[in-house]
């Protein structure tokens, strides 16, 4: 076969060496569940029932959890692309590329918070991306309207001119500037070239001067004028009111000409800042990236859209070809919506103390999901089919979600029965017939671009789409007509003005009213983390997804990396699954009909249910210190049939731990952090988002969430023994003192009670000692400093240190219940 023709992508299944004891282990651990419940059950404990029964429900609910993250790993792939077939195939010699357009959207809001030399070098990587500058096209939404982000953008406009045919001249990597000279070059190795010896020099100067600028203006926003900030031509600048103020878009590169040094072409540049006004909802970023959207359908409308944080740079200048391998695969692209790279992170401490690397989700579990459906995660780094967010259902899908309840199953939801059996799929001619109307409606909207909908009133068979689209998208005959172009494009004879016009109008605050957007359309609403709430949305309309992991990291950022600011993600995260679970979106009731698998359909209900856990997960781990202070146990006398089980029950779960990590690739240490983190997380974060998610549904109370703070340039790992006081500290530090208590009294009471006591006491310390360990990088980081201790932390380890030893001598254990008991003790005193 001519290797043009060829497939652009394979699958390659885990080798069935590795995968097939990894499933036997699996069903042999729901056979050991069942022996092991069968015990528990049937033996209570009578002298400690409350224990035994908070127990047995706990660990219920921890098989259930782990029941709905294991079997979506039954079948895990990886997958491998072919570049030179991509360039093959759409880069003929001597013919214009026939690549797709892609259109990348970065989103910031503080400066302050996401330095703006940050979001600088993420725009550098994406300008200077391998890919055809006219096919690229860079918009950077600026929701906290921020005059220093404006004139940031403008500074990198004009480095980049120099900075982007350096890296294509030389092909360096990655294409970052901050990161690229952060490496170490061997000018000896390999007998560099003189002349990149000599450029490369001349660029790092030319670098740090536009850090200097960079610096100079984040040092000048620091102190803001009381007459607000003005631009150059004397104009107050418009977004100095942040919650009122019209929309801007501004255009620094891809227009009049603008090249870089040695006259080529450049990438467009584009900044946008939506209409804020009081009064409005305004659906944090979900609202921006749809509002970036439209202003994208209007300025360039590429087919395919690429999702990137401020701090998420790209790392692997090829990442764009290696999603096209998959979205203009000519067998099977036209079904997949989304194409989610793994994220990699720089800065963070060689231990990863926090787990900010997750790698056991990146590597593991979703290997595991793009075997069966794609992944459920469209966060940064992810490349969206553009008709796909728009709503439409995947041509493979035969029963969309729109002829459907879209709730219950068929066979238990109650309006099924209503359903007429004439409420049938449309027939291929009335398609046929739609399809025509849709494209005779493309052509007159794009005809009335200035008039708007004017002329079209008359023709009653196309006034009658032109509501039913308006009533969807909103009202610009603009937008809708680029909504109708599935290889994208914009109209021939439009102007700059005009469409600059029309991109304004897209992005003010009442656009969406009355419309689809949020509900059916772009990113959806509802919840903190809309990536997932948007994934399961496209793939209840029936398309699929990929996960693709490049042997050079497609993209890199950097993550949080001291305690506090750790738990506060963790925390926005928990909070969004929380509301997720608690909206019509539910994966539990919701989407059924529409082509979601069951297996994705319980990866996606636990993302929405694993919150939950840290109830019975805290009540666990408060077990261990109420049968150390009560001298009672949650197990009866162990017999020589409880002993096997318990035996088989934990090396059954170390099996399957030790061969996800082997078909994985992932390293016990990262292993071993994930599980820590899991309790950590669970103990705090999850267990507050809880609170919060229900006083969210019950009372009304909104939770306004701060911007993490993204990595500065103040040296490595700066800030990660930096302590930052917060309420999400208190239970685990509570369930720590409570076990290390227990420890010291269970130890004290067998010292006290001779060797017999030592033999039961062994149970109850490895339970407690279970928990400790899992604590442990809490503790290092309340720790702080290596040479110091927070005065914080010794205030709260007192008092309450002071309030449970109180209690324990209020119960005294040790004294019997009948009270004290006086014996002769047989000797004459006299």
């Amino acid at each position: 076969m001519d290797e043009g023709r060829q497939p652009l992508s394979r699958k390659i299944p885990i080798p069935s060496s590795k995968i097939n004891p990894y499933r036997i282990i699996i069903i042999l651990r729901l056979v050991i569940l069942g022996f092991f419940f069968h015990y528990r059950i049937l033996h209570p404990v009578n002298d400690a029932y409350a224990l035994w029964l908070t127990s047995v429900i706990c660990e219920i609910w921890f098989a259930v959890s782990w029941i709905l993250d294991q079997f979506p790993k039954w079948y895990p792939i990886e997958r491998e692309t072919y570049l030179d077939r991509l360039s093959l195939r759409y880069e003929k010699e001597g013919k214009p590329s026939e690549l797709a357009d892609i259109d990348i959207f970065v989103s910031t809001v503080d400066p302050m918070k996401e330095p703006p030399l940050i979001t600088a070098n993420t725009v550098l990587s994406i300008l200077a991306v391998d890919y055809p500058v006219e096919k690229v096209a860079c918009y950077v939404s600026d929701d906290g309207a921020a005059m220093l982000t404006f004139e940031a953008l403008s500074e990198t406009s004009e480095f980049a001119r120099r900075w982007v045919p350096f890296c294509k001249k030389f092909s360096i990597e990655p294409r970052a500037p901050e990161w690229y000279f952060a490496q170490k070059v061997d000018y000896l190795k390999d007998k560099v070239h003189p002349e990149f010896v000599r450029e490369r020099r001349a660029m790092k100067r030319e670098y740090e001067e536009f850090k200097i600028r960079i610096n100079a203006l984040v040092s000048m926003a620091q102190k803001v004028p009381e007459e607000g900030w003005t631009m150059q031509d004397g104009t107050p600048w418009p977004g100095n009111n942040v919650r009122d103020h019209p929309g801007m878009i501004q255009v620094f590169l891809g227009h009049n000409g603008v090249r870089d040094v040695e006259g080529n072409e450049l990438p467009r540049l584009v900044y946008a800042s939506r209409e804020k006004r009081p009064g409005f909802d305004h659906h944090k970023k979900a609202g921006a990236m749809n509002a970036l959207m439209r202003v994208s359908a209007i300025i360039s409308n590429a087919p395919y859209l690429l999702n990137v944080d401020c701090d998420h740079y790209i790392n692997n200048s090829k990442a764009l070809r290696e999603a096209m391998c998959f979205m203009m695969d000519p067998t099977s692209g036209k079904k997949i919506c989304y194409v989610q790279f793994p994220q990699r992170f720089d800065g963070i401490d060689r231990n990863d103390r926090y787990s900010n690397r997750n790698v056991v989700f990146f590597d593991i579990n979703m290997k595991g999901l793009d075997g069966i459906q794609g992944p459920i995660y469209v966060g940064t780094g992810c490349v969206f089919r553009r008709q796909a967010l728009y709503g439409y259902d995947a041509p493979v899908n035969k029963k969309p979600p729109g002829k459907t309840c879209n709730c219950w199953p068929k066979w238990c939801c109650l309006c099924c029965g209503s359903r007429k059996k004439n409420k049938k799929v449309k027939s291929t001619d009335k398609k046929k017939k739609m399809k025509n109307r849709e494209a005779s409606k493309q052509i007159h909207a794009l005809e009335n671009i200035e008039e708007g909908i004017e002329g079209i009133d008359n023709d009653r068979s196309l006034l009658m789409p032109q509501v039913k689209f308006e009533k969807k998208f909103g009202q610009s005959p603009v937008f809708i007509a680029s909504t109708l172009l599935e290889e994208g494009g914009v109209p021939k004879g439009a102007t700059t003005a005009s469409l600059l016009k029309e991109a304004i109008h897209v992005i003010s605050c009442g656009y969406e009213d009355k419309t689809e957007w949020g509900k059916e359309i772009g990113w959806i609403y509802g919840s903190v983390t809309e990536d997932i709430l948007t994934g399961f949305k496209m793939q209840c309309h029936g398309w699929r997804s990929v996960y693709c992991i490049p042997k050079r990291p497609a993209f890199k950022g950097s993550a949080p990396i001291n305690l506090s600011d750790r738990l506060h993600q963790v925390l926005r995260w928990a909070l969004g699954s929380v509301e997720i679970f608690f909206s019509r979106y539910c994966p539990i009731w919701y989407g059924y009909g529409g082509g979601l698998k069951w297996l994705e359909r319980f990866s996606y209900i636990n993302s929405v249910v694993y919150p939950w856990t840290s109830i019975p997960l805290i009540a666990y781990c408060t077990l261990p210190a109420f049968c150390l202070l009560t001298g009672k146990f949650i197990v009866p006398e162990i017999s020589n049939y409880a002993s096997i089980i318990f035996m088989a029950l934990f090396i059954s779960i170390a099996a399957t731990g030790v061969l996800e990590m082997q078909w994985g690739r992932v390293a016990i240490d990262d292993w071993w952090r994930n599980e820590q983190f899991w309790v950590i997380g669970g103990a705090s974060s999850h267990l507050f988002a809880l609170f919060q998610g229900l006083l969210k549904v019950l009372a009304g109370v909104n939770t306004n969430f701060t911007v993490t703070s993204k990595g500065g340039d103040d040296g490595e790992f700066s800030e990660l023994y930096l302590f930052k006081w917060t309420s999400l500290l208190i239970p685990p530090l509570t369930l720590l003192i409570l076990n290390i208590i227990g420890v010291m009294v269970g130890i004290s009471d067998a010292i006290n009670n001779g060797y017999e006591e030592w033999g039961p006491l062994f149970g109850k310390l490895f339970f407690a000692l279970w928990v400790i360990v899992h604590l442990y990088p809490f503790l290092k980081g309340l720790m702080g400093k290596q040479d110091r201790l927070p005065t914080i932390i010794v205030v709260w380890s007192i008092l309450l240190a002071s309030i449970f030893s109180l209690l324990w001598v209020r119960v005294n254990p040790f004294v019997s219940k009948g009270g004290i008991v006086l014996e002769v003790c047989g000797l004459d005193c006299d």
